[in-house]
């Protein structure tokens, strides 16, 4: 054999659980032909114990709205609310008077004095005239000023938004924050980009993503909102363009189903670099914005004076009847549940739907997130052949809301078990999505987590290791197992190693057109879509 490039005095680790390091790496063209096994090549480096792994799979981002963001007020990690405000006057004077100031990532749990923001504040800073909206880390709240709530149309003392909550001060005057759809409201007259800005973001978000290794999304979808035809319209255009340097699996928001109906649309139809992935659902909120739906109420606080088991963002009926529709033609759903009712609710559903006696989808259905789960149902998951899709980043951004909103029930948060394995998942034996790269974009606080929690989810961050390169978890998290989700994981590049060292090729050849591997009573995973050279590597059996 003989190769274009060998990689040699390298540390590379090659997701084979059985042989996970190897010291040289063979490649030909754009395929990683021979790990750990000495052939001729035309050109040879020396990376000098330099670390190699294969690209990174970001299993749930929101690239479309976090690539726009980018060129926007950026708040994660602001340190008070202080420091909210001067970023925002500092944007201010660099960008033209007469554009919405728009901005992410605020987390006021974070600060010394956890106090929301409210329209007052930012007014202070805005003035009477232009318009401010900030999403908050969680991107299921937000804070606007008096002129965008003016705009919207939300100043007025008894309005009610479905789906939603508008904060109010004790004489009933909106207080600037807006939780879930109410956002939506005013989201609706935020001028959108034009094609030229979108694809200048998404190019710009490629750059940063991979710089840190990511080369490969499951991008995701807001609620009832049109993110979903731009971006996937965006990605055609740059993928035509031979721009598109990242693999996605594009999600299609639930209303748009009519539409996937109508053309005849089926789950994974693309190419080896842009395809359709599951079809997305809302079941409730977030944990930090306290609208995660959940049995119990969340106990009382500062900022929730009366009952709140949180929302149900769409109704049963809505979710059932959506999850028969995208079986109908073909597609997976991922469904967005936090709170125990809410997990609860798409459990029932998956369930219902497999009793039903209908085919199921070639990819595995996932709920996004899986936040919190009653002790009834943890094995549920494993049971249905339900996808996982956990970002531990979530932890470090609800661990505090967790231990005052919940007390002795955040035990039930993220419930990953012992060892810190993704794949374990407390006993759990269902795939895992990995976790999101915003635990990647963040700041030093990016963690995962090693240790089950004694109490509350304060207790399971108590013991780290580091979310770095050389951390097997991590590696197994964001390479295979967010691959596996939306069975792209022949393109993912890894050096798993036969018995005689060589590497198994991944290209578009190793798969076999229209062959989905249905198996009797399972929804198959990626290793029943793919036809593998030598059978399938172990850590997919």
């Amino acid at each position: 054999m003989r190769a274009d490039l060998i990689l040699t005095n390298a540390r590379a680790w090659t997701g084979d659980r059985a042989r996970p390091w190897a010291d040289s790496l063979a490649i030909r063209g754009n395929h990683l032909v021979a790990v750990g096994e000495e052939v001729s090549a035309t050109e040879r480096l020396d990376l000098g114990g330099r670390l190699v792994i294969p690209g990174l799979w970001d299993a749930h981002i929101h690239y479309y709205h976090w690539s726009l963001g980018l060129s926007q007020v950026q708040l994660s990690g602001c340190s008070s609310l202080a420091d909210l405000l001067e970023r925002v006057r500092q944007f201010m004077a660099m960008e033209p008077r007469d554009t919405w100031v728009c901005g992410w990532g605020w987390n006021e749990t974070f600060w010394p004095d956890p106090t929301l923001p409210s329209r007052h504040h930012l007014d202070a800073v805005t003035g009477p005239d232009r318009p401010c909206l900030l999403y908050r880390s969680d991107m299921h709240s937000a804070v606007a000023n008096s002129r965008a709530l003016n705009l919207a149309g939300m100043l007025e003392p008894d309005l009610v938004v479905e789906g939603g909550v508008i904060d109010r001060d004790p004489d009933g005057q909106p207080t600037g924050v807006l939780r879930e759809l109410a956002i939506s409201r005013m989201q609706e007259l935020l001028p959108g980009p034009s094609a030229g800005q979108l694809d200048r973001a998404l190019l710009a978000g490629m750059e940063r993503l991979h710089r840190l290794g990511i080369t490969a999304i499951c991008d995701q979808r807001l609620k009832d909102q049109d993110d979903g035809p731009r971006a996937l319209a965006a990605y055609a255009r740059l993928n035509r363009r031979e721009q598109l340097k990242l693999r996605v699996s594009c999600n299609v928001a639930a209303h748009n189903l009519p539409l996937l109906e109508a053309l005849g649309v089926s789950s994974a139809m693309g190419d080896d670099r842009l395809q359709l992935g599951h079809i997305k659902i809302f079941a409730d909120g977030t944990l930090g914005s306290r609208t995660a739906s959940m049995l119990k109420p969340f106990l009382p606080g500062p900022f929730d004076e009366h009952d709140n088991c949180g929302l149900a963002l769409t109704p049963r009926e809505q979710i059932e009847d959506e999850l028969q529709r995208a079986l109908a033609i073909g597609f997976p759903v991922s469904i967005h549940a936090i709170g125990d009712r809410a997990n609860r609710v798409c459990l029932d559903l998956f369930e219902q739907a497999r009793l039903s006696g209908g085919e199921p989808p070639a990819i595995a259905h996932r709920i996004e997130h899986a936040q919190t789960l009653a002790d009834s149902d943890l094995g549920r998951l494993a049971e249905l052949g339900i996808t996982a899709s956990l970002q531990p980043a979530h932890i470090l951004d609800d661990m505090d809301t967790a231990d005052a909103y919940l007390g002795e029930r955040a035990r039930l948060a993220y419930r990953f078990g012992g060892a810190g394995s993704l794949r374990g998942l407390a006993g759990f034996r269902q795939r895992c999505a990995g976790f999101g790269c915003q635990s990647l974009l963040r700041d030093a606080r990016s963690y995962l987590p090693t240790a089950p929690s004694s109490h509350g989810t304060g207790g399971l961050v108590s013991s780290r290791a580091p979310l770095a390169p050389g951390n097997p978890h991590c590696l197994h998290a964001g390479r295979g197992d967010g691959s596996r989700a939306p069975a792209l994981d022949w393109l993912s590049g890894c050096g798993e190693t036969g018995r005689s060292g060589r590497a198994r090729p991944r290209s578009l050849r190793d798969r076999s057109p229209g062959d989905h591997g249905q198996r009797a009573g399972r929804n198959p995973g990626a290793a029943d879509n793919v036809r593998w050279p030598g059978g399938p590597p172990r850590d997919l059996k």
